[in-house]
């Protein structure tokens, strides 16, 4: 896995800015993000090749549900600004079971779209598992000083990264599909082991601005490659988000809030050689 390497030591930036970046992260993804995916979803649902039937069931059964995980991730937040106390967010390790090889993912039976929604709907997972880890670890003191911004900012990425499992994974239970409740099991070994070095604030951000990066450029990569128009706008509604991420991350490193390559150089253009 690529690094995003940074010699800082800590937090670079001011709290107060971090805020108020996560407010605008935040309202911006309630405002237009969600919208725009659950949009996304519905018109997938509707393309879908199934009885008309079944096709209208799953889908009524699911924006029935889009209100209870909206009131859910509201409630992650509301945890509080500081969500560094016990029971803020706790990590879920996944057992050998449930992470698949890499030779059986997407799981058999899925191709096109369906199998993209797949590989997102893992990469969302993992992009959740890593922040649950993450604020785990913040809450045990294993990372010496989190500033609560911080701790702010990893709850709503995590929210969000949560929401877009859930949207990919309506997509697919829709069709008929099992969800996809694992971690990409290309990544995760590496990640475990990249989050088992971490130390510090510093580490941790450098270890998510490596996974938004990757999930940010496979989801530039596949938009490409889908072929229904509602995929693509599904795909399209969740990558500008994960690029938020990517920025704040940035500012937290004390870094250009940008594309840039490993040593530094700013980009024109967010190249896609991590995209999986």
């Amino acid at each position: 896995m690529s690094k995003n390497k940074n010699k800082n030591t800590g937090f670079k930036g001011t709290e107060s800015e971090l805020v108020a970046m996560t407010r605008d992260l935040d309202e911006l993804h309630h405002d237009v993000g969600m919208p725009a995916m659950w949009e996304g979803v519905s018109s997938m649902i509707d393309n879908l090749r199934d009885a008309p039937t079944v096709r209208s069931t799953n889908r009524r059964t699911f924006l029935m549900g889009v209100g209870g995980a909206v009131a859910g991730s509201a409630a992650l937040l509301s945890v509080g600004l500081n969500p560094l106390h016990a029971g803020a967010a706790t990590i879920q390790k996944p057992s050998p079971k449930s992470v698949l090889r890499s030779a059986a993912f997407p799981p058999a039976g899925l191709k096109g779209d369906l199998a993209v929604a797949a590989v997102a709907a893992s990469l969302e997972n993992l992009a959740v598992y890593a922040y649950n880890a993450g604020l785990s670890a913040a809450t045990a003191g294993k990372l010496g000083t989190v500033p609560p911004a911080v701790a702010t900012f990893a709850t709503t990425a995590l929210s969000q990264h949560t929401q877009h499992a859930q949207a990919w994974n309506a997509v697919l239970a829709a069709n008929g599909k099992a969800k996809v409740t694992v971690v990409n099991p290309t990544l995760a070994p590496t990640v475990n082991a990249d989050f088992a070095k971490v130390t510090n604030v510093t580490g941790l951000a450098n270890l998510a601005l490596t996974l938004e990066t990757i999930a940010a450029e496979t989801y530039q990569a596949e938009t490409s490659m889908l072929s229904s128009a509602a995929a693509i706008g599904l795909s399209s509604s969740i990558q500008p988000v994960e690029m938020q991420h990517i920025a704040i991350l940035y500012y937290v490193l004390g870094e250009y809030p940008g594309a840039q390559t490993s040593k530094g150089a700013t980009l024109a253009f967010s190249p896609m050689n991590q995209a999986v």
